[in-house]
């Protein structure tokens, strides 16, 4: 017997990682697909949409992501990032939800870290360097404040990096495959400019990490933060090295220091054996299919 789909809320359905839940995720609903140019800052409007569409659950990824924006409007970023986090739990509990929200935060919250400290656990303490990643901190503590005396729970997820078709190219890795794709095919110079990339990360296809959101919605503990993340460290380079390899190109590689980034972190690899415990959770996509993926949209995008 086929059980019905929970309604599944998403918010920030218009941007890379809740374009990709819709499409991966059953019976999910976006709330703007629902309700154009709603503020989630906005509980009036929030509460009205909530009592029409009457979600069982919420994947929250409304917020401003982007690290240099955060830098420059931090008021703005932690107003997006806290004050509608606040704004989204008050609108469910006034609108009688009962059922279990995922806040979506950052691995970026664990800060600077020693290699000896490597790989990162949830039970390393937050230690923010940008305005981004402590807003997400303010807001996973009041998420957490909630789950303990709140109407419904709450489970929290510290997504790494996570790559794929869609993403942005404000985004480092989808900004070297949107270059790529266009020195190729003769769009531009023999020049892929970078920012600093002699450092690593942990980077996990966009559609695994759907699939943890949906299996942490499931059966993550309330009250509970689980990192995201393929629990691999890549340095930038490499990958920038296996994107032209894949692609067929040849291109020298540029640094401009004015895209280097300030309180940056040289190496990062988490750690994702509580989240693994939980939900039985893995990475399932092969590294090159996620960039061959991410290089074949921008071939597409650049009019191929």
């Amino acid at each position: 017997m086929n059980h019905p789909q929970p309604r599944t809320l998403i918010t920030g359905d218009a941007g890379f990682v809740g374009q990709h839940a819709l499409r991966l995720l059953p019976g999910s609903v976006g709330l703007s697909a629902h309700r154009p140019n709603i503020d989630i800052r906005d509980t009036a409007a929030l509460t009205a949409c909530l009592r029409e569409i009457q979600p069982e659950r919420v994947i929250h990824l409304a917020a401003q992501s982007f690290v240099p924006e955060s830098f420059r409007d931090p008021a703005a970023t932690f107003d997006v990032n806290f004050t509608g986090t606040l704004r989204l739990l008050e609108a469910l509990q006034a609108s009688g939800f009962g059922g279990r929200l995922l806040f979506v935060g950052t691995g970026d919250v664990y800060g600077l870290v020693e290699a000896a400290d490597l790989p990162l656990s949830e039970n390393r303490p937050p230690r923010p360097r940008n305005p981004y990643a402590v807003s997400k901190v303010a807001a996973e503590a009041l998420c957490y404040q909630w789950s303990q005396t709140g109407p419904f729970e709450i489970v929290m997820a510290r997504p790494f990096n996570h790559i794929g078709a869609g993403q942005s190219p404000a985004f480092a890795i989808s900004d070297f495959a949107r270059q790529i794709a266009e020195i190729r095919h003769g769009q531009r110079p023999p020049q892929l400019v970078t920012g600093n990339i002699d450092v690593s990360r942990d980077f996990t296809d966009v559609a695994d990490v759907v699939a943890a959101y949906g299996l942490l919605l499931e059966k993550g503990q309330n009250g509970e933060i689980y990192n995201v993340c393929s629990g691999t460290e890549r340095s930038i380079r490499s990958v920038v090295e296996r994107l032209l390899a894949l692609s067929g190109t040849q291109a020298e590689i540029v640094t401009d220091p004015t895209r280097f980034r300030p309180a940056d972190q040289p190496r990062v690899c988490g750690d994702q054996r509580k989240l693994h415990t939980a939900t039985g959770w893995q990475p399932a996509i092969p590294f090159d299919d996620t960039l061959n993926h991410l290089y074949a949209y921008w071939e597409k995008q650049i009019g191929l």
